[in-house]
C-alpha cells in the first residue's frame, strides 16, 4: 500500500491512511523470522514459556487474525488449535509470507462498511472484545503481532542471536552483528 499524497474519501485512500505501516511493520517482522536460530527451536527462558519455535510461528502466523477479523463476523478465543512449531527460519518466512499475503487480499476487497462492521472475539456466549473491524484490525492484529515480536527479539538477545532493527539500525546491526549462532 502507498500512502496518497492528496486523499479523497475513496475507500484506497482511506485504506491507505489507516493502515499505511503495515507494510513497514511485516517487513521489519520477517527480518526477525530470518534470523530465526534452527538448532536453538527448542529453547524457551522459563518453563511457563513458549519455546522459541512455539512464539516465532505465532508470531508469522498473527497476519491470519488481520483475515479472520476482515473475513468473519466474530472468533472463537481457544477454539483455533495452535498451529503445529515450525522449527526452521525457512518454514516461518514461507507461513509469513502466506500469511501476510492473505491479509493484503482481505484488506484489499473490503470497504469503509464492511471495517466500520462490529467484530467480537468471545469465548463461548461471553464476549472477549467487541469493536468496529477498523480497530480490531488495529489491535487485535498489528498491535498484537509488534508485542509478540518484541518477545521475540528478547528471546533472540538471550539466545545471543543479533537483533535487527525494527525502526531503524539496531545495536547488533551498526556492529555489524547479522549472522545467528
Amino acid at each position: 500500500m502507498s500512502v496518497s499524497t492528496n486523499p479523497s474519501n475513496d475507500t484506497t485512500s482511506m485504506l491507505d491512511m489507516l493502515y499505511s505501516d503495515f507494510e513497514a511493520e511485516h517487513a521489519a517482522t520477517r527480518r526477525l523470522l530470518e534470523r530465526f536460530p534452527n538448532s536453538r527451536h527448542d529453547w524457551r527462558p522459563h518453563e511457563h514459556s513458549r519455546t522459541l519455535a512455539e512464539l516465532a510461528t505465532h508470531v508469522a502466523d498473527i497476519p491470519n487474525r488481520g483475515v479472520a477479523i476482515l473475513t468473519t463476523n466474530e472468533m472463537q478465543a481457544g477454539a483455533r488449535k495452535p498451529p503445529t512449531p515450525l522449527t526452521t527460519a525457512a518454514e516461518l518466512l514461507a507461513a509469513h509470507d502466506a500469511a501476510v499475503a492473505a491479509q493484503r487480499a482481505a484488506l484489499a476487497n473490503t470497504d469503509l462498511a464492511a471495517l466500520s462492521s462490529e467484530w467480537a472475539i468471545k469465548r463461548g456466549d461471553q464476549v472477549v472484545t467487541r469493536g468496529p473491524r477498523y480497530r480490531l484490525l488495529r489491535t487485535v492484529m498489528m498491535s498484537h503481532l509488534v508485542h509478540h515480536r518484541a518477545q521475540l527479539g528478547v528471546y533472540y538477545r538471550l539466545l545471543g542471536v543479533p537483533v535487527p532493527g525494527m525502526y531503524g539500525p539496531s545495536a547488533d546491526d551498526l556492529a555489524g552483528r547479522t549472522q545467528t549462532q
